[in-house]
């Protein structure tokens, strides 16, 4: 795949300045590229490489001086950032792009399948499943009796999606998640054993979210565990049954979310974070790494941190006091020494 930089300046709205004709075939960063890559510089910590980059073309904003000669052609944009990221998407769509289907692989004559469906070898599409118009089906993945795909979805090698389960447009699925499994349901007995508790719920992800590599959403016990428009997990979580996540919230790797948990839009969840069951969290929460939430958070757009977690602020001030204890125990010795000598000259 080769572009001009008129090309790529008429795809990003962008002022060329420089040979227009140039052609580019990789991308690359600032300081690793080589001639015939195209780059970007958006932080202003790299202006150096600017001046000593090997790239043919490079997208800088449209404030950047330049006050050296430099080799690349550069693209003036409003946001250099969001628009490497629009083409790296451009670009992994042309990589990723597939249509057909692959044999082996097996299709349920009761599965209904889209216009330009691609279905990788040793793929399973369950009774009465539907797959969405240009959605890809990579190879080794199992799509459940009922599962319901919609248009432009991509479930990447070895995901596999439990019955009834519903996805949207637009929804990235990565390698090994497992979408509606059962939820951790068990009843205890008089004897001390543990009964299963039957699942027949299911998994329902709105349109826009990303789903993370080995990342489980396990299946309501009744109703859906719901995950929410432009929601975007990292890799290894575990979302619970009947949790909700609600629209645009991101959320970090590791992190645990339990049984009927309600997450409020665009929360913010750090890296091995632990929230309860049967509690919400407001709209705007911002959860600090390695945070264990084990109570409802009522205040919108606030910051928490620690286990148990409290607000954001107040935790940082505990960790100022942590770092202080050795100093703070030091002259708490010494005053219990000067104490005990001032005791012994009165007596």
């Amino acid at each position: 795949m080769q572009f001009s930089a008129k090309e790529i300046g008429l795809l990003l709205n962008g002022t060329v300045e420089g040979n227009s004709e140039v052609k580019v075939f990789q991308l690359a960063k600032i300081e690793d590229a080589k001639e015939g890559s195209l780059s970007f510089l958006a932080n202003r910590k790299y202006e150096a490489f600017l001046y000593t980059t090997q790239a043919s073309v490079v997208i800088v904003n449209d404030d950047l001086l330049i006050d050296k000669a430099i080799s690349p052609t550069i693209i003036r944009v409003k946001d250099a950032y969001s628009s490497f990221s629009i083409l790296l998407e451009k670009y992994n769509s042309i990589k990723l792009h597939k249509e057909g289907i692959e044999q082996p692989s097996f299709i349920h004559p009761d599965a209904k399948i889209g216009k330009n469906v691609y279905i990788g070898a040793f793929a399973y599409i369950g009774a009465g499943a539907v797959i969405g118009d240009q959605s890809k089906i990579f190879p080794q993945c199992y799509i459940g009796d009922e599962v319901k795909i919609g248009n432009n979805t991509s479930i990447q090698s070895g995901v596999k999606i439990y019955h009834d389960c519903v996805l949207g447009n637009n929804v990235t699925v990565h390698s090994g998640a497992v979408i509606g499994g059962d939820g951790f349901g068990f009843a205890p007995q008089a004897n001390g054993a543990y009964s299963k508790v039957s699942q027949i719920g299911n998994v329902v992800i709105e349109d826009d979210v990303e789903v993370g590599a080995n990342t489980c959403i396990d299946r309501a016990t009744m109703g859906s565990t719901l995950i929410k428009k432009g929601v975007k997990l990292d890799n290894l979580i575990q979302i619970a049954h009947n949790a909700e996540i609600g629209q645009h919230t991101v959320i970090a790797s590791q992190t645990g979310i339990s049984g009927s948990a309600k997450i409020g839009d665009s929360s913010i969840i750090g890296g091995q974070v632990g929230i309860v069951g049967h509690i919400t969290l407001a709209k705007g929460t911002q959860i600090q790494a390695k945070s264990g939430i084990n109570k409802s958070i009522e205040e919108e757009g606030k910051k928490w941190g620690g286990a148990p977690a409290t607000s954001f602020h107040s935790y940082m001030k505990s960790q100022v006091i942590i770092q202080r204890l050795p100093e703070m125990e030091r002259k708490i010795e010494e005053l219990q020494k000067a104490l005990n000598a001032l005791q012994q000259k009165i007596s």
